[in-house]
C-alpha cells in the first residue's frame, strides 16, 4: 500500500510538471490546493522515492525530488541534509553550506548534522565558527573525548593559546597526566615565553612518576630548552648516576655538547650510545647519519668513523641495517672493492634477503668478468628474491656469456613469470631481446620473433633487438618493408655502427635497390675496425650486383682469407657472380 501511495505522488507529480512545467511559479500552484494532511503524506511519499532513487544511484532524479520535497514540507531537514550532499557533489559549495546549516537549524540536537556543519566550516578554514560547533556538540555529549582533540587544534588554528591549553587541560582531567599532554602543554608555553609554566608542567610530570627517568629526562630537556643549563646538567648526572645506559639522557648531553663545540666528549659519548645495549637499531643509524655528515664536513678521519661501525658489528645485530650503511660509507669513500664486497657478504650473513646487497655484488662480478661468481650468486638470491626480475637477466647473460645457451634460456623463460607492470621496461627489453637471439640459434625461428616483437612492445627503441630482428628477417626474405623500417632506426641512432650499417644494406640488397646498398656498405666498411668476414662478404656480393666484379671478387677474396672453410665465398670466387645462400 505504501509502494502504492509513492507511485500514485509521483506519477501525479510528474503529470502536473509535464502540463503546467517545472518552474517555481507552477510548482506552487500544483501543491497550493494540497490541505496540510495531504501535503504531509505527499511529503512522505516523495521523500521514500528520493531514497529509493538514491540507492539505485539515480542522482539526477534523487535531486529533483530532493528539490520537490522541501517546497512540499520547508522543515524537513533530512531533505535539506541530502540536497546539501548533492550541491557539495556540483561544486556549488554555497548552497551545499545554506542546506547543511538548514538541517542543522531545524534539528539542532541532531550530532551527524553538527558535524557535517563544522567540517564544512573548517574546509572553509572559518576555525572561530567551527570551534562553536564543536563545543555544542560536545556539550550534547561528553564521552566524546575526540571532540576535544579537533577543538585543541582548533584553538591552535585561531592562536588562542591560552584556550588551547584549558583544552589539554579537559582532556588531562579525563585521561590523566601523560607525556603526550605535559610535552604539549610544555610546547605550547614555551612559544609563548612562559619559561617557568613551561618548566613547572615537566616537572609535575616527572614529580608525578618519580620512578621513571625518562620523565626526569624530559624535565632536564625543557630546563635545557629554556636557558637552565646547570640544573639540566646536574639533572643528566643524576640520571646517568642512577642509571649509567640510560639512552634518553646519553642522547641528550649529546646534543648539548655538540652545540657547545666540546668534540672529546661528543666522541665519547656518541661511542657510549651507539654500543649501549638500550640502544635502537633506528637511534643508533640515526647518529652514524649524524656522525658521516660532521665527518665529511669537517674532512674527518674516515678510519675512526669505520671504527665505530666495526665496534657496533661486533655485537649481536638485529638487522642488517648497520652493516648495509657501513657498506653505504665504504662505497662513499671509495675504498678498494674487496673491502666493500666484504661488508656486502656481512650484510647478506645477516640478511640473506637482501636484494639490494646481492645485487652490488653481482655488479662487481660481472665488472670482472666471473661469470661463474654471477652464477651462483643470483642463484642463491632467487632463493630469496625470487620476484626480483634482475637475478634472472644477469644469470641468463653469465651463461650466454659461457655459451651454455639452453640454461640462459631457462633462465630468462623463468625469469618471464615475475615481469609485473612495475617492472623495468628496460631490463625486460632486454630480456625478450636476448631470450629471442637463443631461440634464433637453436633454429626456432618464429618464437624467436614473438620474442623480439615482445621485447619491442616493452622498449620500442632497443636497438639491438631491431638490428637483429630486421636481419633475421632479410635472411629469410620476409616483410622486407618492416624490417628496412626498424633497421633504419638502428642507423639513426649510430650512424658509425658497422653491424647496422651492414645490416641496412644488405635489407636494401634484398629488396635489389643495390646502388643504396652500395652506399651503406661502403660505409660499413670504412667503420669495420675488425675487418669481419661478414661485412666483407656482403661487400662483395652488393658489388658484384652493382656491376663492378673485379672489386667484388676482391672483396670476397679478403672475406675467404677470414673464413677459409666457407665453401659459397669459394664458389662466388670461382663463378665470378652472386650466389644466394640456400
Amino acid at each position: 500500500m505504501v509502494r502504492l501511495l509513492v507511485v500514485l505522488a509521483v506519477l501525479s507529480w510528474g503529470m502536473s510538471v509535464s502540463a503546467q512545467g517545472r518552474d517555481d511559479g507552477a510548482e506552487g500552484n500544483h501543491i497550493s490546493h494540497l490541505s496540510p494532511l495531504d501535503s504531509h503524506l505527499s511529503y512522505d511519499a516523495f521523500f521514500l522515492e528520493a531514497m529509493v532513487q538514491r540507492q539505485k544511484g539515480n542522482h539526477d532524479a534523487t535531486f529533483d525530488l530532493l528539490q520537490h520535497c522541501i517546497k512540499l514540507n520547508p522543515q524537513a531537514s533530512e531533505a535539506y541534509y541530502y540536497l546539501a550532499q548533492y550541491y557539495q557533489m556540483l561544486r556549488n559549495d554555497s548552497l551545499a553550506q545554506q542546506c547543511y546549516l538548514k538541517a542543522a537549524e531545524l534539528e539542532p540536537d541532531n550530532p551527524t548534522y553538527l558535524e557535517t556543519v563544522a567540517q564544512s566550516y573548517i574546509r572553509q578554514q572559518d576555525y572561530e565558527k567551527a570551534i562553536k560547533v564543536v563545543e555544542q556538540l560536545y556539550n550534547q555529549d561528553k564521552s566524546r573525548e575526540e571532540l576535544l582533540e579537533m577543538l585543541f587544534e582548533l584553538y591552535q588554528q585561531t592562536g588562542d593559546t591560552d584556550k588551547a591549553i584549558a583544552t589539554l587541560n579537559r582532556i588531562e582531567a579525563n585521561e590523566g597526566k601523560s607525556e603526550r599532554l605535559s610535552l604539549a602543554k610544555s610546547e605550547i608555553y614555551t612559544k609563548m615565553g612562559n619559561k617557568a609554566a613551561a618548566i613547572a608542567e615537566m616537572k609535575t610530570l616527572a614529580d608525578q612518576y618519580p620512578n621513571d627517568l625518562n620523565y626526569r629526562g624530559m624535565y632536564a630537556d625543557m630546563l635545557l630548552r629554556n636557558d637552565e643549563e646547570q640544573q639540566a646538567l646536574r639533572l643528566y648526572n643524576e640520571i646517568l648516576a642512577e642509571e649509567p645506559d640510560n639512552t634518553h639522557a646519553l642522547v641528550s648531553l649529546r646534543s648539548y655538547y655538540r652545540v657547545q663545540g666540546e668534540t672529546e666528549k661528543v666522541d665519547s659519548i656518541t661511542e657510549l650510545i651507539l654500543l649501549n645495549k638500550n640502544t635502537t637499531t633506528d637511534q643508533r643509524i640515526y647518529l652514524m647519519r649524524q656522525v658521516v655528515a660532521d665527518s665529511e664536513r669537517t674532512d674527518g678521519d674516515s678510519t675512526q668513523v669505520l671504527a665505530l661501525f666495526h665496534k657496533m658489528l661486533a655485537q649481536p645485530q638485529q638487522s642488517d641495517d648497520i652493516a648495509t650503511l657501513c657498506a653505504a660509507y665504504m662505497d662513499l669513500k671509495k675504498m678498494p672493492q674487496d673491502s666493500v664486497k666484504a661488508m656486502l657478504q656481512t650484510v647478506l650473513r645477516i640478511a640473506p634477503d637482501n636484494a639490494a646487497a646481492r645485487l652490488q655484488l653481482v655488479g662487481y662480478a660481472w665488472d670482472r668478468k666471473d661469470h661463474d661468481e654471477v652464477i651462483s650468486l643470483c642463484q642463491e638470491a632467487r632463493q630469496y628474491n625470487p620476484e626480483e626480475m634482475a637475478f634472472y637477466y644477469y644469470q641468463g647473460m653469465a651463461y650466454y656469456q659461457e655459451d651454455d645457451h639452453d640454461k640462459a634460456l631457462e633462465a630468462f623463460q623463468n625469469g618471464i613469470s615475475v615481469i609485473n607492470d612495475e617492472s623495468n621496461p628496460a631490463i625486460v627489453s632486454d630480456f625478450y631481446a636476448v631470450m629471442g637471439d637463443l631461440l634464433q640459434q637453436k633454429g626456432l625461428t618464429r618464437e624467436a620473433f614473438e620474442a623480439y616483437d615482445s621485447c619491442l612492445q616493452w622498449k620500442d627503441d632497443n636497438i639491438g633487438c631491431l638490428n637483429n630482428y630486421a636481419y633475421y628477417l632479410s635472411e629469410m626474405n620476409e616483410q622486407l618493408d618492416k624490417a628496412e623500417e626498424m633497421s633504419y632506426k638502428t642507423i639513426k641512432a649510430e650512424p658509425k655502427n658497422a653491424t647496422y650499417l651492414d645490416t641496412y644494406a644488405w635489407i636494401l640488397f634484398m629488396q635489389q635497390r643495390y646502388s643504396e646498398a652500395k652506399i651503406y656498405i661502403d660505409q660499413a666498411l670504412q667503420n669495420d675496425s675488425d675487418s669481419s668476414a661478414v661485412i666483407t662478404e656482403h661487400a662483395g656480393d652488393i658489388y658484384i650486383q652493382n656491376g663492378e666484379a673485379e672489386r667484388a671478387v676482391e672483396l670476397w677474396q679478403q672475406a675467404l682469407g677470414k673464413d677459409p672453410q666457407n665453401k659459397l665465398l669459394a664458389r662466388k670466387i670461382r663463378q665470378r657472380k652472386y650466389i644466394k645462400k640456400k
